[in-house]
């Protein structure tokens, strides 16, 4: 450490100047730790996304099997062996089935549409991720809220 004095003519000492480098460490400790702290907020920014993306993937299954789900069973249903929604007569049918995805708070609303003629239907499936939350399967609600996934379905035959 190199210690500077302040001399007047006669060379006695007036007062002592301050090192240069006094303070140095001070300044490296917090560039360093402003450092580490930029690293691991861009991680930690990073590692939400992901788990944001993750989610959003989960939920856009769920919510499109529910949608298959409720497009094979009113297929299912509308076999001639079934003829639930009766072929020769037109109409629009409104089907609900819930307890559906993978958590089993999924739902799908289901509309056949027979006014057309009788040699074309039309099937509209919309699965949301999140229903009515009830666990027992196929309750004839499904009330999903505003921030659930929908995913639809359409079919022609």
């Amino acid at each position: 450490m190199v210690k500077n004095f302040k001399k007047n003519k006669r060379g006695s000492v007036l007062y002592k100047t301050k090192d240069f480098r006094s303070g140095f460490v001070l300044l490296f400790a917090v560039t360093i730790s402003a450092i580490v702290l930029a690293i691991s907020l861009g991680v930690a920014n990073i590692a939400l996304k992901e788990v944001k993306f993750g989610t959003n993937a989960r939920d856009a299954n769920d919510a499109f099997f529910a949608a298959d789900t409720g497009i094979e069973y009113a297929l299912w249903i509308d076999k001639p062996i079934h003829n639930e929604f009766n072929t020769f007569v037109p109409k629009v049918t409104l089907k609900v089935w819930s307890g559906l995805g993978s958590s089993g708070q999924g739902c799908a609303q289901v509309i056949v549409d027979k006014r057309t003629s009788p040699a074309a239907t039309i099937i509209i499936s919309k699965g949301y991720n999140i229903g009515n939350g009830d666990d027992a399967p196929l309750h004839d609600s499904c009330n999903p809220p505003l921030n659930a996934v929908e995913r639809e379905i359409k079919i022609n035959y």
